[in-house]
């Protein structure tokens, strides 16, 4: 039986296994514009405008461009090869809504976590929600063109990552170049023991 999803769009024939992934970080840092940018279908999105009760909350320093905000999820399908097809599950970045990004993380084999490194310190959250869960990440920068350039052993060191880790940049609003923190996540998976999904 093929699975059909609700665009019409089929699922290759051969595709067997399925890898739900997270994609984590702070608040304006890519999320949705990363699953917007690999997804095969379209992605499905809870983008909302913000709101001046929204802006009372949430640090908007350096955003003022920034118009809209996810309120609950993101959601992206790509099919990996013949027979494996991730999920892509973008978690909302600000702190009121931490009980989502644990729910979404249910199931999950591994997680992207995304940095910009004029806020580093904005993703230890994230990358300490994995942590917390047993969960294999990845982290990537995203290059945006006004945030500062760091070496990887800068980045490594700031970040307090350990080697095992693996570290990439991507420009999130490009196809190609978001896929890398994906790619380097199945490697990473495929390079490990045997995984259980986080429960």
């Amino acid at each position: 039986m093929r699975l059909k999803s609700s665009e019409g769009d089929y699922l290759a024939p051969g595709v067997e296994q399925s890898v739900k992934v997270v994609v984590l970080g702070p608040f304006a840092v890519g999320k949705t514009t990363l699953v917007g940018a690999v997804s095969e279908i379209r992605p499905t999105s809870t983008e909302e405008r913000l709101t001046e009760a929204g802006k009372a909350v949430d640090t908007l320093r350096g955003m003022s461009d920034k118009t809209t905000t996810t309120v609950a999820l993101d959601f992206g399908r790509l099919t990996l090869t013949d027979d494996i097809v991730l999920y892509l599950f973008g978690g909302p970045g600000q702190p009121r809504f931490s009980f989502m990004v644990d729910e979404l993380m249910r199931g999950a084999l591994g997680g992207v976590v995304l940095v910009d490194t004029a806020r580093i310190t904005e993703s230890w959250d994230a990358m300490g929600r994995m942590e917390e869960a047993g969960l294999p990440y990845v982290v990537a920068v995203n290059t945006f063109h006004s945030s500062p350039r760091y070496g990887e052993s800068e980045l490594r060191r700031s970040l307090d990552l350990a080697p095992s880790t693996p570290l990439v940049e991507c420009d999130v609003r490009r196809r190609e170049s978001a896929k890398k923190p994906l790619i380097a996540l199945i490697s990473h998976l495929l390079s490990r023991p045997s995984l259980e999904p986080v429960s």
